[in-house]
């Protein structure tokens, strides 16, 4: 996703974004609120036993500052030169170079986001691996969020309406459908998808 852009000139944008005094953590805000949603108590008095997978993490912009806010991250890239990065800017959390298709942690996460594109910048074919393998890695209850652009480039056939089928088929259930990190509504004509989906708990049973 990068395209040979070094971690700190990946980074640039945002550090400048953040001094002007924009907002450059929507993704953690929406993962913050979709917390609050689905497990109040924790969050109103332990936010510190939500575990989360920050896959595809890059530079660690999401997770670091989820781990601000007091939740136990994990983040996952197969880009050493962004792990690099992540790990410079936080080397108090784990950071794990490796494929999401094949990933073993031997915990289960409440949620895991993939932002940034992550799903069109898998390696071809390896969609429905990744997700599957994703849902495997969720708590009962756990949340699978994901963004990407909803036009995808050459090298990628993966529709909104195909992701949906391939986290459907690894078992998961479609929450939120939303065009943005904002939660705009979606339209057919919507140039991002962000999706919401959850593995059914007991309660849900």
């Amino acid at each position: 996703a990068t395209r040979n852009r070094t971690g700190a000139e990946y980074d640039a944008p945002y550090a400048a974004r953040a001094a002007a005094g924009h907002n450059i953590h929507g993704e953690a805000n929406l993962i913050t609120t979709l917390l609050q949603a689905h497990f109040p108590s924790r969050m109103a008095t332990a936010p510190e036993t939500l575990h989360i997978l920050d896959a595809g993490c890059g530079t660690g912009r999401t997770g670091i500052e989820l781990a601000r806010r007091s939740h136990q991250v994990i983040g996952v890239d197969l880009d050493p030169v962004m792990l690099a990065q992540a790990r410079a800017k936080a080397p108090e959390l784990v950071w794990h170079l490796a494929d999401l298709a094949t990933l073993t942690l031997d915990q289960p996460f409440d949620c895991i986001v993939m932002a940034g594109n992550v799903m069109i910048f898998l390696t071809p074919g390896t969609e429905a691996a990744v997700l599957h393998n994703m849902a495997a890695h969720l708590a009962p209850g756990g949340l699978l969020v994901a963004g990407f652009e909803s036009r995808p480039p050459s090298w990628s056939n993966l529709t909104p309406d195909r992701y949906d089928n391939l986290a459907t088929a690894a078992g998961l259930t479609l929450v939120e459908r939303w065009a943005g990190w904002d939660r705009e509504p979606w339209r057919a004509y919507s140039n991002y998808a962000l999706f919401v989906h959850k593995l059914a708990s007991q309660q849900d049973q």
